[in-house]
């Protein structure tokens, strides 16, 4: 069982992607209005993706104070342990591959307080899907010392839901081998 924000962005991002209007079960990021988000808009980030990475381009004020700096034109990986950022791109690719939502059950501070993040892909104004739509959703109150350390250490991700878009397969087309 999710955190209910996790559940909240997941449902209505679902709403979002069922639409007639949308192509591959992803919609565009006009079709997401900020207010809907309502009291969680402080912890939602929004991010361009760039090859495994994505580039921060928006933060929540919750996010910022809890990184403890500005986070635009940061790479999203870089909030993340070194050990865990494998997963996390991991995370990214699967959300954008299988037009569907992600979450990364992780773990902040010195006392492995737990935090779900939550991704979800979305169109960008070109139609090319290259953004990604986060949440941060802590399971309980975090409170980090000033000197404690403020990257997350992924311990699981997974997709929620049924993928929307169908898993690549290898084709013949005259005895040539295409994907």
């Amino acid at each position: 069982m999710f955190h209910p924000d996790t559940q909240f962005l997941i449902d209505h991002w679902t709403a979002l992607s069922r639409r007639d209007a949308v192509r591959g079960g992803i919609p565009d990021r006009a079709a997401l209005q900020p207010e809907a988000l309502g009291v969680r808009l402080p912890r939602v980030f929004l991010a361009e993706r760039d090859g495994e990475d994505a580039v921060v381009r928006l933060a929540g004020a919750w996010i910022e104070g809890f990184h403890g700096e500005p986070l635009k034109d940061r790479m999203l990986l870089s909030l993340w342990r070194t050990a865990s950022r494998p997963l996390v791109a991991a995370a990214v690719t699967q959300t954008v591959r299988e037009a569907r939502p992600v979450v990364i059950a992780a773990l902040a501070g010195v006392l492995s307080a737990q935090i779900e993040v939550v991704l979800v892909p979305l169109r960008g104004p070109s139609g090319v899907v290259d953004r990604i739509l986060g949440l941060y959703a802590p399971v309980a109150t975090l409170s980090l010392a000033a000197d404690e350390p403020r990257l997350l250490t992924a311990r699981v991700s997974i997709g929620v839901g049924e993928a929307a878009r169908p898993p690549l397969a290898l084709a013949a087309v005259g005895g040539r081998r295409i994907a």
